[in-house]
């Protein structure tokens, strides 16, 4: 068993306080605040220090794009067919990439790993841990939701291979085609339960778009501008998918419509230049405008377009430009376990959840504070 005594707890969900927390070994918190040391407990002094829950990116790319490699290290998108909804980051993952290592060390503990924008549908993005000698052993969940991407990239790509999609209207149509494809391969599933000679032959493509029609998988929509992220919206309507926004650089602009479609913003990465035209209006305002009109955000730092041990500096910023410094805090805690549906187990110093935590020696979001020790499930991953 593990205790941390006497620290600033930043609990996420139920503010700060002063006290301590008790593991125990199932690597879960078993006590929050005052709590007794059980006998041969390994003891560790937090005074003068913050502890919080590791830090999570609801959207990054750690692994498929190694760091300080070209081409063979770049394995997020395959960029030979738009509609590609069985492929998965899973298969691509290196868990040595130097990278990930990096945002361990900075208290990242977990990250939503997706394919890239290049294709209309990119693949599915899987759940991780930050640490562990093989992906089957970093995996947190599996299903981390279908990439699909709206926008410049797609009409990039295949604009230069002298195919669909070259404009926005094509990425629509050849998505809402695939869609009604595979509403016709679930249809043929249905009818071989009461007659098996009309089960279709298997079609891996189909098998994953079935399961995102029946709100198993949710949809990852990298979407900018507003119109963009509009047409997003209106095909998860028709197609009633389970959909959250991912970058959402002008979702300012479209504030009661996010609402009104209930969705997740996942916002970023805001610490970059406007390279291209959707990053216009790019800002640390839309976090605040957003989180005031009742939208739900979470910060993301896309990795490695902005390295992810940056994240808390990101949140700093949030504050400086009005976002509340808890809502900043739950920004990159609980509020990206919950897109992902693990704020169950993960995202805040709760007992019954897994002791992913954080030991810094100062504020988290003072560019000055280090990490002292990083824990995954109670086990120390990271000292410095």
């Amino acid at each position: 068993m593990l205790v941390i005594q006497n620290a600033r707890l930043y609990t996420i969900t139920d503010g700060i306080k002063d006290g301590s927390v008790l593991v125990d070994d199932q690597g879960k918190i078993a006590g929050v605040g005052v709590v007794d040391v059980p006998p041969g407990a390994t003891v560790i002094d937090g005074t003068g220090k913050v502890l919080m829950p590791g830090m999570i990116d609801a959207h990054g790319h750690a692994g498929v794009y190694e760091e300080s490699l070209g081409v063979e290290g770049s394995d997020g998108n395959e960029m030979t067919d738009p509609i590609t909804p069985h492929l998965r980051a899973l298969d691509a993952i290196n868990p040595h990439e130097e990278g990930i290592a990096e945002a361990l060390r900075a208290g990242v503990t977990a990250m939503c790993v997706l394919p890239g924008s290049a294709n209309v549908v990119g693949g599915q993005g899987v759940v991780i841990h930050l640490h562990g000698n093989t992906v089957d052993e970093m995996m947190i969940k599996e299903d981390g939701g279908l990439k699909m991407a709206f926008g410049e990239n797609p009409k990039r790509v295949y604009a230069g291979k002298k195919k669909a999609p070259s404009t926005r209207m094509a990425t629509a149509a050849i998505l809402r085609e695939n869609l009604v494809k595979a509403q016709n391969y679930l249809a043929k599933l249905e009818k071989a339960k009461t007659d098996p000679d009309k089960a279709p032959e298997r079609d891996l493509k189909m098998e994953v778009l079935v399961r995102v029609l029946q709100r198993e998988i949710p949809v990852r929509a990298h979407a900018h501008r507003a119109d963009d992220i509009m047409t997003a919206l209106r095909i998860a309507k028709e197609f009633n998918l389970d959909i959250s926004i991912e970058h959402c650089t002008e979702g300012h602009k479209i504030t009661r419509e996010l609402k009104e479609a209930g969705v997740w913003a996942l916002v970023g990465p805001t610490m970059t230049n406007r390279s291209k035209v959707e990053l216009q209006e790019l800002s640390f305002n839309t976090l605040k405008v957003l989180w005031e009109a009742g939208i739900p955000v979470t910060i993301t730092m896309d990795h490695p377009v902005i390295p992810v041990g940056y994240l808390p500096t990101a949140a700093g910023y949030a504050v400086k430009a009005g976002l509340p410094r808890e809502e900043a805090l739950k920004a990159i805690t609980i509020n990206p376990a919950r897109v992902l549906g693990i704020d169950d187990r993960y995202g805040s110093l709760e007992v019954g959840k897994m002791a992913d935590l954080v030991l810094w020696n100062g504020d988290p979001l003072e560019i000055q504070s280090e990490v002292e020790r990083v824990f995954i499930h109670g086990q120390v991953v990271y000292r410095r």
